[in-house]
């Protein structure tokens, strides 16, 4: 809980419940009786409020009061702590509120004067203080954005000998801290499919083992409901399962923690706050890389190609990130499903999208989708801790077996079908995939 503070004879303080807006949306009314207080600064910077830490992440951090008399000002000392060129920075404010006014803080400049900014903090010569001091309240964060709609998961299988038996493994969508999912809709799916668990990473994973008709044609289809919310910075437990973090520190066969990737941070102090530092490997990465699927190489989530090529898709920019987090011993996952688009209704969806996410200690994950800030460089500040609702999870991390074993080797990540026959993988242009989704009322 945040307390009211007190400063020093003159000045009375309030706690402000923490609303968490990224700086891309619209701010809330404010009541007559609140103040909002709009607080920019750098994104990796820590900030107290009173005293008591507060949650939020990003460059722009909002923030709403508890009810105020009105005519009554009201002070909040604002402390801020960052990394600037591997130094440590710490900027101290004491600023002024009143019921029903917006009041907005820069912490990397002077206080700005003017109408509606943040003034210099007033000497009056006795301003009045509140009869009884406000109590602090419980953070009450407004609700992320969320999104409801049917996403099918569809595939055609041609041309299948007809004395052969095809083994077919499909990656299951499954609720988790950011989604809601239902599978509503399995009658395109043959009988005798089961949905089974890996061990690794706990991905669930649909087998089934068809023959094709007389055409040669094996058709399987699943539709799920999804809720997905807003991500605003961290989510998950603190303290999740023991041995899958230490998994999100170890390499991948395509992400090596050591030679060219460290390459890219070479001559750089990395913060040992870890928020400061996947800062500024997010940074690293987006500089780096340009989002593009020119040529061949790329989608592989090779980062030693990545760091020579500097373009790539999703799983370039992320393996990359994931390997300098990894490296500097902050744990990081690798997370693919599917993108929607922005724009509400129905239609196909061309492929695949992912992100990552990371671990500061004694927090839960952070998100990061820095590809999705290469294309579109004002949300770069955004997507350093956010993630949007326009998405659907299916599976985490890389390099493990199917459940049943496949003949083939270990999967480099699973989000599209994998089809055997015959012990060997069935021809990627026989394997029709089509994606699908259908926007519900939230």
């Amino acid at each position: 809980m945040n307390h009211f503070f007190r400063l020093p004879a003159r000045l009375a303080g309030l706690a402000l419940l923490a609303l968490l807006l990224p700086s891309v949306m619209a701010q809330p009314t404010v009541h007559d009786n609140q103040a909002i207080v709009i607080v920019r600064l750098p994104a990796n910077a820590t900030l107290t409020i009173g005293g008591a830490n507060t949650t939020q992440i990003g460059a722009e951090r909002s923030f709403i009061s508890p009810p105020l008399t009105l005519g009554q000002t009201y002070y909040y000392a604002l402390k801020a702590t960052w990394t600037e060129n591997g130094q440590t920075k710490t900027v101290s404010r004491e600023v002024p509120v009143r019921a029903g006014q917006r009041t907005e803080v820069d912490l990397t400049g002077p206080p700005p004067a003017g109408p509606g900014k943040e003034p210099a903090v007033p000497t009056p010569k006795t301003p009045p203080e509140p009869k009884t001091p406000l109590e602090g309240k419980e953070p009450q964060a407004k609700a992320p954005k969320s999104r409801t709609f049917l996403f099918t998961y569809a595939v055609t299988l041609k041309d299948l000998p007809a004395d052969k038996t095809a083994r077919v493994w499909l990656p299951v969508a499954t609720s988790n801290d950011n989604q809601e999912v239902e599978i509503v809709d399995t009658k395109a799916l043959p009988e005798g499919s089961k949905i089974e668990k890996e061990p690794v990473y706990g991905n669930s994973i649909l087998y089934d083992e068809v023959k094709g008709d007389k055409d040669g044609v094996a058709k399987l289809a699943i539709t799920y409901k999804v809720k997905r919310r807003e991500v605003r910075g961290s989510s998950g437990p603190e303290v999740p399962d023991a041995n899958r973090i230490t998994r999100y520190l170890e390499p991948d066969k395509l992400v090596p923690l050591e030679g060219k990737p460290l390459e890219l941070i070479k001559g750089k102090t990395v913060p040992t706050d870890a928020m400061a530092a996947a800062k500024l490997f997010y940074d690293v990465v987006n500089k780096h890389m340009r989002y593009s699927k020119e040529g061949t190489g790329w989608g592989r989530g090779d980062v030693v190609w990545a760091c020579d090529s500097k373009y790539g898709n999703c799983s370039d920019f992320h393996s990359l990130f994931i390997s300098l987090a990894r490296a500097n011993k902050i744990p990081a996952k690798f997370e693919i499903g599917f993108p929607l688009p922005p724009k509400r209704g129905a239609g196909d969806i061309g492929g695949y999208h992912c992100w990552a996410f990371f671990k500061p200690e004694g927090k839960g994950w952070v998100p990061v989708d820095i590809s999705e800030a290469n294309k579109d460089p004002k949300l770069t500040e955004y997507y350093f801790g956010n993630l949007t609702e326009d998405r659907v999870t299916f599976t985490t991390g890389r390099d493990y077996e199917l459940v049943p074993k496949q003949d083939g080797e270990t999967r480099n990540f699973f989000i599209y079908p994998y089809v055997e026959v015959d012990g060997k993988e069935y021809p990627a242009d026989k394997v029709q995939r089509k994606f699908s989704f259908k926007d519900l009322p939230n």
